[in-house]
Parts: structure tokens; C-alpha cells; sequence
């Protein structure tokens, strides 16, 4: 009977593991591009480029940018603080506002618009009251696209920042406390600073996952060119019609959010490897 040495025995698992792992990983590397590879030799074989200059791309465009600009701008300005507030205190409840704050990342897109529609629409309470009183309707217009963007987003920065403020050593926040610095003064010249790197790592997730919003948008923004029409309802308009601009504007949306993602890896490692040497200095 063949038996293995216990060293024997030892190689043989790392190898199936390590031959394990490469397989798996080339597996799923290659399921992931695959498509994009398709899209890109596509794009090379028909000089998809040449629809670059078309008024539908440029205004989906210009409309995209717009938009996830002030989005950004709205989810930061609402999420930073919620994420401070989720790190630094605690409250009967606080796990079901996490709970509830993170459930756009699983909720079906054409579900979240659904449930905008209804409660910002015409019919709704809050839709008559704004239509009533300022004379505006919500729905299918530039701000359901950004309240769109919003809902979806926002749990991917408030994740992300949470992490960085915890990632902070609390040492540090009560040494300045004990000096006398007050809360805004801590939050400016310590909290923020060292979190810098995790928040902006947020900025950009939240920001992608903000560009590619389709569900959400198409029921409770609709789909008009220069008014609602983003990128990805672009591609949803277009495909039949001129496939070459439907596979550029992919295009567009993959290097953009691959840039994003890049930059929010880099980020994220960047602040691992500074709280690495931190305990290596205090050890």
C-alpha cells in the first residue's frame, strides 16, 4: 500500500490548492472578461470611435456627468455624517438604520424605482404637496434622475466611510479631546484627514455605481434624449438602431468604471498599509 510522508503530504495539498486556485481564478477571470473583450474587438472590427461625435451620446453624456456630479455632491454631504454618527455613538436601533440604509445595494433597481415613483410621483401625498405649492413635478424630469442616483448610491459611500472613521485609533481622538479640541475641530483636523483616503475611495464607488443606474431611472425618470436620457438608457435606446453607438457608449461606462474601481482599490490598500506601519510603530 503506497503511503505518503507527512511532508509529502504537505506539498501535495499546497499544490492542489495553489492548482485549485489558479484554475477557479482563470475561470472567473475569464467569465468577467470575456464580454468586455467581445465589446472591444467589436468595437475595433466596425470603428465604433466614429460615433463619438453623435448629439445622442454627447447629451447623455453631458446629462450623466451633470447629474452624478451633484449626486456626489448630495451623498456626501448626507452620508458623511451618518457615517460618523453610526461609528461614534450608539442607539437603540442602530442596526436596523444600517440595515435599512444598506438595503439599496440588493433591492431589484426596477424596485427602487417603482417605490419612487409611488411615493414622489403625481398621485403621491408628497407630489401633490410639491405640485401644489411650487408648482413642480418630480417624476421624468432631471431631479427623479438624480434622486435616483442617490437612493442607489448612497449606501456604497456610507459603507465605505464607516470603515475609514473606524479604522481610526480612538487614542488619538481622545488625546485632541483632552486638549480641548471640541467635536468640529476633531472632525476637521483628525477624523477627516485620516479617513481621507476611505472616503474618497467611497466617492468613487458610489460614484460609478451612480453613472451605471438603469432601473431605477427608467421607471421614475423616464427616458427622454437631453432631459433624463443617462448613458446606460442610452445603450438601452439605441441598440437596435445603431449597435456601433450602443457598443461605444459600453465602452465609455467600462474604462470609466474601471478607473473608478482602480482608484478606490489603490485607496483602500493605501490605508491599510498606513495602519500597518502605525501598529508597527506602536509596537
Amino acid at each position: 500500500m503506497l503511503r505518503w510522508k507527512n511532508g509529502d503530504s504537505y506539498l501535495l495539498n499546497k499544490f492542489m490548492i495553489k492548482a485549485l486556485f489558479i484554475f477557479t481564478g482563470l475561470t472567473a477571470v475569464s467569465f468577467v472578461l470575456l464580454p468586455i473583450y467581445a465589446l472591444f474587438a467589436r468595437a475595433i472590427r466596425e470603428s465604433a470611435w466614429q460615433t463619438a461625435s453623435s448629439p445622442l451620446i454627447i447629451d447623455a453624456l453631458q446629462l450623466s456627468l451633470m447629474t452624478t456630479f451633484i449626486s456626489l455632491l448630495i451623498i456626501l454631504l448626507i452620508g458623511t455624517p451618518l457615517a460618523y454618527g453610526l461609528v461614534h455613538y450608539s442607539f437603540r436601533g442602530q442596526h436596523l438604520l444600517a440595515t435599512v440604509l444598506e438595503l439599496p445595494i440588493v433591492l431589484p433597481p426596477a424596485v427602487a424605482g417603482l417605490g419612487l415613483l409611488m411615493a414622489l410621483g403625481r398621485q403621491s401625498f408628497i407630489g401633490r404637496l410639491i405640485e401644489t405649492y411650487f408648482g413642480y413635478t418630480i417624476p421624468f424630469s432631471e431631479m427623479a434622475v438624480i434622486i435616483a442616483q442617490v437612493f442607489v448610491a448612497l449606501p456604497y459611500y456610507v459603507r465605505t466611510a464607516q470603515v475609514g472613521f473606524q479604522n481610526i485609533a480612538k487614542p488619538i481622538e481622545e488625546a485632541a479631546q483632552i486638549d480641548g479640541a471640541d467635536w468640529l475641530a476633531r472632525l476637521r483636523f483628525i477624523t477627516l484627514p485620516l479617513s481621507r483616503n476611505a472616503l474618497v475611495s467611497g466617492m468613487m464607488l458610489s460614484w460609478a455605481r451612480a453613472l451605471g443606474e438603469f432601473g431605477a431611472t427608467i421607471l421614475f425618470a423616464g427616458n427622454l434624449q437631453g432631459v433624463t436620457q443617462t448613458l446606460p438608457l442610452l445603450i438601452f435606446s439605441i441598440f437596435e438602431r445603431d449597435l456601433n453607438a450602443a457598443i461605444w457608449t459600453s465602452l465609455i461606462l467600462i474604462m470609466t468604471a474601471f478607473l473608478a474601481l482602480f482608484l478606490a482599490r489603490w485607496l483602500s490598500n493605501q490605508n491599510v498599509s498606513s495602519l500597518k506601519e502605525d501598529l508597527a510603530s506602536e509596537i
